[in-house]
């Protein structure tokens, strides 16, 4: 504001106030859009005119991502109400299905067949949301989803501030849920970390999964922690 940083809520200024904007912009609504942008690229999973499922929605990181590859609609499914960006909203190839528990969600709930579903939740496990999206998709498609390692593992292993520094404890959960995956029977194709930390600093993981192709193995999946 004119040439001092406001830092604080609340602080009263000139209506005629300069405003300059310090720093980088990020290209999504949120920059969880950064997050699977990554991953995409690194996966080689080509959207453009595909039918996504956002699962996770919140702001629309993610929904934004796929919109700006190329995606022909977007399922925006979130547990709240109200969050999703204006600008996403109000894009007529966005579908909003707030108030909507994906652990509930099923194929009559939507007008087409994904062929992606991408996934970004806290407060619960993958594992709970999985068995659903799996039985949308049908075989068919990919799944591309965040890894929170801090929502994955149970009580007794939280650490400090809900940080999970431990090696050790973020490749069980890629295990748990490599074994998981495996039991529902698909595929845990690619593994890799998230380029930016969770809000709190906690490392994050990127998984892509499908019905084709090779399973990663246990050697693969400690080498993306280790490294």
């Amino acid at each position: 504001m004119q040439d001092a940083i406001a830092d604080k809520p609340g602080k009263v200024f000139d209506e005629n106030v300069e405003i300059h904007l310090v720093g980088q912009v990020h290209p999504f609504a949120s920059r969880g859009g950064l997050k699977l942008e990554h991953a995409l690229e690194q996966f080689k999973i080509d959207v453009e005119d595909k039918i996504a499922l956002d699962i996770g929605s919140s702001t629309g990181g993610f929904t934004d991502c796929l919109l700006q590859k190329g995606a022909a609609k977007v399922y925006a499914v979130d547990v709240g109400y109200g969050q999703l960006d204006w600008k996403l909203r109000k894009d007529e190839r966005v579908i909003c299905l707030d108030r909507t528990n994906a652990r509930n969600l099923k194929r009559e709930d939507l007008d087409d067949d994904p062929q992606l579903v991408v996934v970004d939740v806290s407060f619960i496990s993958l594992r709970l949301i999985f068995p659903a999206l799996f039985e949308i998709l049908k075989q068919q498609g990919d799944l591309v989803a965040l890894v929170k390692p801090q929502f994955e593992v149970g009580k007794e292993e939280i650490e400090n501030k809900g940080i999970i520094k431990d090696p050790v404890k973020r490749t069980n959960v890629l295990l748990r849920l490599h074994k998981f995956i495996s039991e529902k029977s698909w595929v845990l194709r690619q593994l890799t970390e998230s380029p930016i930390q969770g809000q709190k600093g906690n490392r994050e993981y990127l998984i892509h999964c499908n019905h084709t192709g090779a399973s990663l193995d246990e050697e693969d999946i400690r080498k993306v922690v280790v490294d």
